[in-house]
């Protein structure tokens, strides 16, 4: 299909405006809007056998992200398996991808202490678009020039490709437009009170996404709560659609043993909590978790804790007042009131065995702000684990409480500690909800029969908008 006012996409002139681009891809693309809450079917063949895209003939597609492959982890492969000529652009190394070339761009220098404060997180993604550009620049004098670009927008990494590459499309990864009133800022007590410093600051980090917004052709973000934090005229070019979970992977079938590294095995049955983050902080609950457990330890005396994080940092939200790790905040406080024989500290984990520990689980710990949502609920809900989830946003968008999980309020401690308890009583009663948060997955949220299907979609259609709107 073709924008409107356009005649023989690339073989003749169009008259196509950015306007009527938005309007094209809106009509295509705007049930995506709401499409994760309704049925899907059930996983079908291998990605890289079953899925066929619509391109009629190969393209320069270009990925931008400072982590490559990051999100684009699982199309970019696939892209190039039909034929496509496909570069990803980051700054850190990265795993090699069949098919895929990998350029690095030089690292930015970070804003100097000189630079006012709400201008410091800015100067250092103007560095860092400055040196995606510079090596774009590079792309383009030897020859390659994207008839699709794809760029995570949250480090500024596209603030300058439409002036490299004027005639390409731009497609924005949107994760998280930051609000200093009624989202994740002043949430949680935790974080100090909120000022006209703290507010002020906040909306100062929306600037590079606003540049890059300005000058794409068009959005894509996992969830509509996502989809809910940006401003409407950008919702209005922007769809929602998931990156998807490899339900045949992420399953309760495969290895339901898990091994600590003293030995100790656990298995299916055993009173084993979990709970998973990319760090240990207040974002993720970390603090509401712990707070809960001396009451929890002493309702199941035999119960066992295992917390994965892969840091003792922060990866989202402000550090500790007084320095070190939530993690150290939290023993400190906490101290001669938790029996740490039963908290195991795992570190970070290979995701195979992430997986095991999600099917392993008697329960597992989902908290979370109102924030992104996290893969691992997803990943844990496939495995058919059962959850006990925060009751917020991001997560009443994929968990009915009682239907397909367990939902309890972030800050109550002594209820997570009873519906822990709960829980653990009472498995049999909780079969049901295993297996619906796994078909809650299955029929939503699947890699090979709905999202990488509908990435690919959006692709072709962002990808035949136009000639230029620039």
């Amino acid at each position: 299909m073709s924008p409107p006012n356009a005649t023989k996409l690339g073989h003749e002139p169009v008259a196509a405006t950015r306007a009527d681009v938005a309007t094209h891809i809106a009509g295509e693309h705007r049930r995506n809007i709401d499409v994760l809450t309704r049925p899907g079917v059930p996983p079908q063949q291998p990605l890289a056998r079953g899925l066929r895209l619509r391109f009629t003939n190969a393209m320069n597609i270009l990925f931008v992200h400072q982590n490559f492959p990051g999100q684009f982890r699982r199309i970019a492969p696939i892209l190039a398996a039909q034929g496509h000529k496909v570069i990803g652009l980051g700054e850190n190394p990265a795993p090699a991808i069949p098919g895929v070339q990998h350029i690095r761009y030089n690292a930015p220098r970070e804003g100097g202490d000189q630079t006012h404060p709400y201008l410091r997180r800015i100067e250092g993604q103007v560095r860092r678009a400055q040196e995606v550009a510079r090596a774009a620049l590079a792309l383009k004098r030897a020859g390659f020039v994207p008839d699709v670009i794809e760029a995570h927008l949250g480090w500024g990494e596209a603030g300058y490709l439409r002036d490299v590459f004027p005639t390409s499309r731009i497609l924005l990864y949107c994760e998280f437009f930051y609000r200093a009133h009624g989202i994740d800022v002043g949430f949680d007590p935790m974080n100090g009170v909120i000022d006209i410093e703290r507010e002020a600051s906040t909306r100062s980090r929306n600037f590079m996404q606003l540049l890059q917004l300005e000058a794409a052709d068009w959005g894509v973000t996992p969830t509509r709560f996502q989809h809910s934090t940006y401003p409407a005229w950008a919702q209005a070019r922007m769809s929602v659609v998931h990156e998807g979970i490899d339900t045949g992977l992420a399953s309760p079938e495969g290895p339901a043993e898990f091994t600590l590294p003293d030995g100790r095995v656990f298995r299916r049955g055993d009173p084993l909590v979990t709970y998973a983050a990319r760090q240990m902080d207040p974002y993720r609950g970390f603090h509401t978790f712990l707070r809960a457990l001396p009451d929890f330890q002493k309702r199941r005396p035999e119960a066992q804790v295992v917390i994965v994080a892969a840091g003792e940092g922060v990866s989202y939200g402000p550090k500790p007042p007084g320095g070190g790790s939530w993690k150290d905040v939290l023993l400190r406080e906490l101290s001669g009131q938790l029996d740490l024989s039963r908290i195991h500290f795992l570190g970070g984990l290979p995701y195979r065995e992430l997986l095991t520990l999600f099917r392993v689980s008697a329960v597992h710990m989902y908290l979370t702000y109102p924030f992104v949502l996290s893969w691992s609920m997803l990943d844990a809900m496939a495995c058919g684990a059962a959850i006990l989830a925060s009751d917020t946003a991001p997560v009443r968008e994929v968990m009915t409480d009682g239907l397909n999980g367990v939902m309890v309020d972030f800050f109550d401690t002594r209820a997570i500690a009873e519906k822990l308890d709960w829980m653990l009583t009472h498995q049999a009663e909780l079969a049901p909800l295993r297996v619906a948060a796994r078909r809650t997955v299955v029929e939503n949220y699947d890699l090979s029969s709905i999202c990488m299907p509908r990435q690919l979609t959006l692709l072709d259609e962002v990808a035949r908008s136009g000639v230029s709107t620039a």
